[in-house]
């Protein structure tokens, strides 16, 4: 199992990234996928999740109207755009599969990369 999140770095404020998650050793095309994100000593929170077939589960209230997660199932590919970002988004963001049940997402143990740094400052 190998989740490689890319496309981090630094961006000023109200600028624009892509992050990408590549995906080996699981059927990407049968797994609800998510993008979580990490500040410093604190624990993850999730900012998007996708179903298998596309279907939107989750959004977070700060990611809502900014930051719009797909994928694809051809590639073995998940994609975070992530507009107007803000300081406050400066966090380090990984991939992480999981299952959906009951209309939300539910990540698996193990199943995570190692995150993209996002920076965003003047």
């Amino acid at each position: 199992v190998q989740l490689v999140e890319s496309g981090g770095g630094l961006v000023q404020p109200g600028g624009s990234l892509r992050l990408s998650c590549t995906v080996s050793g699981f059927s990407f095309s049968d797994t609800a996928m998510s993008w979580w994100r990490q500040y410093p000593g604190k624990e993850r929170e999730l900012v998007a999740a996708i179903g298998s077939a596309g279907n939107l589960l989750q959004y977070s209230e700060s990611g809502a109207g900014r930051f719009t997660i797909s994928r694809d199932n051809h590639k073995n590919i998940l994609y975070l755009q992530m507009n107007n970002l803000q300081p406050e988004d400066t966090a380090v963001y990984s991939c992480i599969a999981g299952e959906e049940a009951g209309g939300r997402f539910w990540p698996m143990a193990g199943y995570w990369g190692q995150g993209t740094q996002v920076t965003v400052s003047t």
